[in-house]
């Protein structure tokens, strides 16, 4: 496709309705009000579990491409640019501010083409406050990405990365079956 729009305009209407949707019916609600909006969400399309606490002030990009476990977290605006799969495991916590970043763009093609790949994050992983995690990412069982950190490459399990680029700090100690 040359130049033109990256998605058909049936996608793009719902991103639109959907858009409309959450400001006017979950943006502003309370954070008591987590039920509410895993219900949204699924009415768009996300598989959310019933326990997901996603925070009003969240912004999701496009809802059929993500995917949040049990007990997981999306923090008070976290930016979740879900072009390509995003799935975000039990018990994981995107903290405040953070940044899902599902897209890019062709840096060599003259018509500077929209990519989209997938990001996946393990369960009892933390993306920590401000952090960025880049298109094709993906944050291993129980990593942790620090404050402010910035990856575009995949992360080890059980490990803390801090940094920009992310840097391994130390291992994290495993849950065990502490959540069973």
């Amino acid at each position: 496709m040359e130049g033109g729009a990256s998605y058909p305009l049936r996608h793009r209407l719902l991103r639109m309705a959907w858009k409309i949707a959450w400001a006017v019916l979950a943006s502003w609600t309370p954070p008591q009000a987590r039920r509410w909006r895993v219900l949204l969400l699924r009415a768009f399309g996300a598989q959310v579990h019933s326990s997901a606490n996603i925070y009003g002030s969240a912004k999701v990009w496009y809802p059929p491409n993500l995917s949040i476990g049990a007990q997981a977290t999306l923090g008070p605006d976290v930016i979740c640019y879900c072009m390509d799969r995003i799935e975000i495991g039990e018990r994981a916590i995107v903290s405040q501010r953070a940044h899902l970043c599902g897209g890019t763009h062709d840096i060599d093609d003259p018509d500077f083409q929209l990519r989209a790949f997938p990001i996946i994050i393990g369960a009892d992983a933390w993306i920590a406050s401000e952090a960025f995690v880049g298109p094709g990412t993906g944050i291993g069982e129980g990593a942790v990405l620090g404050a402010r950190g910035v990856t575009v490459k995949s992360l080890d399990p059980w490990t803390v990365y801090a940094g920009n680029p992310a840097k391994p700090i130390r291992a994290r100690k495993r849950r065990g079956n502490a959540h069973d």
